[in-house]
């Protein structure tokens, strides 16, 4: 493992200061993604346009996470973090640029986006794995409480304040203060020092060529039926619940006629309940059997979230599911998150968390190129006053804009809570705490009773 610098800062403080890094950026991002949003829907004032631009960020992250999670492994995971925050600053520059000279058109936009879920399959498993050399093992599920919690403060702060910069600097003030997030995130990586991993048995199985290694992580799953029972669950999920999250923003906008505010201040309730649930996370550290956390929480979030949200009419009924279903991801995702990096050999998490990531969204990019559509062609004029739905439907949903999409969002969140529940019925995922050894752990810990 390398010598850590002196001047740099190290362990838990090291942990914190990326962290707030972190948060400043995802602050920025999150004010870009929403006023893109907005100005894409006014662009075209259709539901593809928004899951275009989904699907152009998404579709990338996951077909190059093999290769990235390999390099990762390869390369100095601090370095990987620092290129992937410049190289996003970069992207947003370009759009800022674009915009200034009355270039910009939503295939730039698409372009950008693509850029950035490229850079993302780098910095998801260096960042994941970089936790697992700086945080101790007793720490992970609070660690991961507290990258939750990054990204449901930002979801809390940047909406409202897209919507009012909108209306007084427009993009290019939300654009440039993406970029100097940017910076300020590069700042704080360059300020502490991140471990790398002592080499172990399983690293050196997987050396080779980079196909190879790309595909290790694969391998790695798929010779522990628990670890593949759980992304498998999580595919399952992705693919049924990304029709409710590509169309709840064009829902809104919909059904508002385009009130940038009301879509704000929902977003903002989603905030607030991500909060929430980060910070019972981080103070809890997760329920000790970690997997309840995942598939529970899949289900309450499916019912308590999803199905309010599509049968929601008005901002109040909104907002109250946006902050129910953020509320329970925190939990779902750090209980999940706490498991592989357990269970996981640290020298090769990059490209099992890359492998990971790939088999849990594989489903997502289908979705989301099928919600725009479905809705703009089938849902929305068969739920339009006169439609061929809307004498049925109608009663439950409403007509005219925006409620074919509710009956997609509905339809998902019920799929949504079936999927967590069924989770329960297979021993591999029911069981994976204790079917899996932990990896990283205190010399002698006894292992936990079974079920």
């Amino acid at each position: 493992m390398t010598r850590s610098n002196p001047r740099l800062f190290t362990g838990m403080t090291a942990f914190m200061i990326v962290w707030l890094g972190q948060v400043v950026s995802l602050i920025g991002t999150a004010m870009t993604r929403f006023a893109v949003i907005f100005w894409a829907y006014q662009e075209t004032g259709q539901a593809t346009s928004l899951a275009l631009v989904a699907l152009f960020s998404f579709a990338p992250a996951v077909l190059l996470s093999p290769i990235a999670g390999a390099l990762v492994d390869r390369w100095n995971r601090k370095v990987v973090m620092v290129l992937s925050d410049a190289a996003a600053g970069a992207a947003t520059l370009s759009l800022l640029v674009l915009h200034l000279t009355g270039h910009l058109e939503l295939r730039y936009v698409y372009a950008a986006a693509a850029l950035a879920g490229a850079l993302e399959s780098f910095q998801f498993p260096a960042y994941s794995a970089a936790i697992s050399t700086v945080v101790p093992p007793k720490h992970f599920g609070r660690a991961n409480g507290l990258v939750a919690l990054a990204e449901s403060g930002s979801a809390i702060l940047a909406p409202p304040t897209a919507a009012a910069l909108l209306a007084t600097l427009g993009l290019t003030g939300i654009f440039v203060i993406d970029v100097v997030t940017a910076v300020v995130a590069i700042a704080a990586l360059l300020a502490v020092h991140i471990p790398q991993p002592e080499r172990t048995e399983a690293g050196a199985q997987a050396a080779g060529s980079l196909l190879a290694e790309a595909a290790f992580g694969f391998r790695y799953i798929g010779q522990r039926p628990s670890l593949l029972g759980l992304q498998l669950i999580l595919c399952a999920v992705n693919l049924v619940g990304n029709f409710a999250q590509t169309l709840q923003p064009a829902m809104i906008l919909a059904r508002t006629g385009s009130n940038q505010v009301t879509l704000a201040a929902v977003q903002s309730a989603a905030g607030l309940g991500g909060v929430a649930g980060s910070l019972l996370m981080t103070a809890w550290g997760g329920p000790a059997r970690r997997v309840h956390g995942l598939l529970a929480g899949i289900a309450l979030e499916g019912l308590l979230s999803v199905v309010p949200m599509g049968l929601g009419r008005g901002p109040g009924v909104w907002a109250a599911a946006a902050f129910a279903g953020a509320m329970c991801m925190p939990v779902v995702n750090g209980s999940n998150q706490a498991i592989w990096q357990a269970k996981v050999h640290p020298d090769v998490q990059g490209r099992v968390f890359a492998a990971r990531r790939v088999i849990a969204h594989a489903m997502a990019p289908v979705a989301m190129a099928l919600a725009g559509p479905l809705a703009d062609r089938v849902m929305e004029p068969s739920m339009a006053p006169g439609g061929s739905l809307a004498g049925v439907l109608g009663p439950l949903f409403g007509t005219g804009p925006g409620a074919g999409m509710a009956v997609l969002i509905v339809v998902s969140g019920i799929l949504t809570a079936l999927v967590g529940l069924g989770g329960y019925l297979f021993t591999a995922v029911r069981r994976a705490e204790d079917l899996l050894p932990d990896v990283v752990q205190v010399a002698g810990a006894r292992p936990r009773s079974p079920l």
